[in-house]
């Protein structure tokens, strides 16, 4: 089978046109991808995935362009624009509904939410999704991640809604400390007027939404938006009768859940599961 090219969108965003002129000019010199990392030094797998926009470059790459093509600065000025955008193209719009949202309600059936999660837990969790992808690019991930939290310190911050699989807490990400930390956060985020956090016991059997997560998106003067997603991809729904559908699995999953007197206490309680044990005294 003969290997096609992922399409690019250079007009999109200057993160897409960063990756098109990469492609651009690598087929002008007549190089391939394993060929043109060979000259860069630099990862034949991160490169692929730059020109696909998928991640942005780190280090020195841009200058080590520039030099390759003689381009005279122009992929220095280029991942100037790029990187004030630090999510890929398939996640810009979930974020922005993100960003603008009044209310925003949020089921997880495998991981924590971005928007509670702490640095070390997310760093794990993106290691283990991306297993292959250099310590800087790892570390702008997390950043990106992070930086999306400060909507929840706002002066006028969303309603948030959150309701986590129990898998979520007892699932091992980094470490006993690492777990019994985000788990402090958790409790620490639901004193908040703004963020109320129930857990789906494993006792309420079998849902709609088992095995992903949904995300549903209120914002004034606009109709609902809902947003599917899975390890694999993400999909915004906007037909309403789908999000319809959609909102009757989520209040179904929030009325199955813990309220969130007693979804503190079991947070609680699986934190001392994560306390790890003092060796006996001899």
């Amino acid at each position: 089978m003969t290997f096609q090219p992922r399409e690019l969108f250079p007009d999109r965003s200057a993160r897409d046109l960063f990756g098109a002129e990469i492609r651009r000019h690598r087929e002008k010199a007549d190089m391939s991808l394993r060929r043109l990392s060979e000259v860069l030094n630099y990862s034949k797998s991160h490169l692929a995935r730059i020109e696909a926009a998928e991640c942005l470059p780190y280090d020195d790459l841009p200058a080590k362009l520039d030099a390759c093509f003689g381009t005279d600065g122009m992929f220095a000025r280029l991942y100037a624009l790029a990187k004030n955008e630090p999510f890929p193209r398939k996640y810009r719009r979930m974020i922005e509904l993100e960003s603008r949202a009044a209310i925003i309600e949020q089921y997880v059936g495998a991981t924590f939410p971005g928007l509670l999660q702490t640095a070390e837990l997310a760093e794990h969790s993106l290691r283990s999704g991306f297993p292959h992808a250099p310590d800087a690019e790892i570390q702008a991930m997390v950043k990106a991640r992070i930086d999306r939290q400060v909507l929840l310190a706002r002066a006028k911050p969303p309603r948030c809604w959150f309701v986590l699989d129990e898998a979520v807490l007892r699932r091992p990400v980094g470490g006993p400390a690492v777990m019994r930390d985000q788990l402090s956060s958790l409790l620490e985020r639901g004193t908040q007027s703004h963020v109320t956090i129930q857990v789906l016991p494993f006792t309420a059997g079998g849902h709609a939404e088992a095995g992903g997560s949904l995300t549903l998106f209120t914002t004034p003067g606009e109709p609902p938006v809902a947003y599917d997603e899975s390890s694999q991809s993400g999909l915004i729904v906007e037909d309403q009768g789908d999000v319809a559908q959609r909102r009757e699995n989520y209040d179904l999953l929030r009325a199955m859940a813990l309220s969130p007197r007693d979804s503190e206490a079991m947070i609680r309680a699986v934190m001392e599961d994560w306390t790890p044990c003092q060796p006996p005294r001899t």
